[in-house]
């Protein structure tokens, strides 16, 4: 081979690997480009601090359109009240005469209504505890008689309970003025629990002047119920069951939806038959909320679920990969657009942390998307349709329960 032939050979070999070498990367390039269109970055929050009335621990519950988030403040005498966040500025809203109030569930009425429960100045007459038990901060968190309240222009007012009846619970509002709780009644049933005395019966109040009740039906064969949650198509969920604790339990024995007048049983084989609790509706009629384990019947452990219409009752799976495992989930707040908050927990509930279910079965931590935020975001109560966020988070530097904003 000539000197001219073995230069020409090396020129179209060099020049075979050259073109191997930008068809490989060009092809390199395409695969990332569409791994980089299939891998979605993730959202990203901003999150800060909602002021406090004082105390030591603060929530937000609710988020609507307008991003009112509401909620609860403690007090420096441990007292806590009912709390309204616009623009980040805090109202107090007040009681109805008692120590305590709060804003307890998602009120998703963007006309200026916040609902919730307060004490009034009247004691027990039956020594119950009511559901104040579990939502107020001791010493004051029993002993007085409590009303669903509704508050509107910087007024608040007491909702009526069922004859007979001396506590009530307002849960959620739409824009039809319509209220969903329950209410006692007068009946005294043997199958209430611990200090409950009287049945209660899920309620439904029309805003008057003056506002109505109304009784929700329940399960064939149960006694006691609540609503939990309303839309602006009047469909309302909530439970049914026995008397039993006033907060839940085997009062919950039921997760129902309340539609046109009928009750309908969503979670017709759950997995334990207490505990099964819808806790948000969106206006499409899709539900969230959580169900009992057979082994906890106090309720240490419970499972998040949301339900559709066309496809029935799917879980709601905790955090994986964590240490020590987390078994517990329960989903809070649910959206247009399908997306879902809540918690996940340990069993010892030690380690519990604010998450989001974004379109799928297992939910992404919110710590892990709160940017530099400082504190600890341990539980997600409401998100709305801009992706809002509301919840409560640990402050490490003060020890302080501390209610705040996630905005994407």
């Amino acid at each position: 081979m000539s000197t001219q032939q073995q230069h020409i050979q090396f020129i179209t070999k060099k020049a075979s690997r050259t073109c191997l070498t930008i068809l490989i990367a060009a092809c390199c390039a395409a695969a990332l480009a569409q791994t980089q269109a299939k891998t979605k970055p993730k959202m990203q929050y901003h999150v800060s601090t909602l002021a406090s009335l004082g105390g030591t621990s603060s929530g937000g519950n609710s988020i609507n359109d307008q991003s009112w988030v509401s909620g609860y403040s403690r007090m420096a005498d441990r007292n806590r009240h009912a709390t309204l966040w616009r623009n980040s500025a805090l109202t107090d809203l007040g009681t109805l005469g008692g120590p305590n109030s709060s804003v307890t569930w998602n009120v998703k009425n963007t006309a200026g209504i916040i609902v919730g429960i307060s004490q009034t100045a009247d004691p027990q007459l039956l020594g119950e505890s009511w559901s104040s038990a579990a939502f107020y901060s001791t010493p004051n968190n029993v002993g007085y008689i409590n009303l669903g309240f509704v508050w509107k222009q910087n007024q608040m007012r007491g909702l009526p309970n069922f004859p007979g009846g001396n506590n009530g619970f307002a849960t959620g509002a739409n824009n039809l003025g319509q209220v969903v709780g329950w209410a006692e009644n007068g009946v005294h049933d043997p199958n209430c629990c611990c200090t409950q005395v009287l049945q209660f019966r899920p309620a439904v109040w029309t805003l008057g002047p003056p506002d109505q009740i109304q009784d929700l039906p329940l399960i064939p064969g149960d006694t006691s119920g609540a609503a939990t949650a309303i839309n602006d198509n009047g469909q309302i969920v909530g439970i049914s069951g026995i008397c039993d604790q006033a907060v839940g339990r085997h009062s919950a024995k039921h997760a129902v939806l309340w539609e046109n007048g009928t009750v309908t049983d969503i979670y017709p084989d759950p997995p334990a038959p207490w505990w099964n609790t819808p806790t948000a509706i969106n206006q499409h009629g899709d539900v969230v909320g959580f169900a009992g384990d057979p082994a906890f019947v106090e309720g240490n452990i419970l499972h998040a679920f949301i339900w559709t219409k066309d496809n029935g009752i799917k879980t709601l799976k905790p955090l994986r990969g964590r240490v020590p495992e987390h078994v517990d989930s329960e989903a809070y707040g649910i959206n247009e657009a399908q997306q879902v908050v809540g918690v996940s927990c340990d069993a010892d509930q030690v380690d519990c942390r604010a998450v989001i279910w974004d379109h799928g079965v297992y939910p992404t931590d919110l710590n892990d998307l709160k940017g530099d935020y400082s504190a600890f975001l341990a539980l997600a109560k409401d998100i709305n349709n801009k992706g809002e966020i509301t919840g409560r988070a640990f402050d490490p530097a003060t020890g302080a329960l501390i209610a705040y904003l996630a905005v994407p």
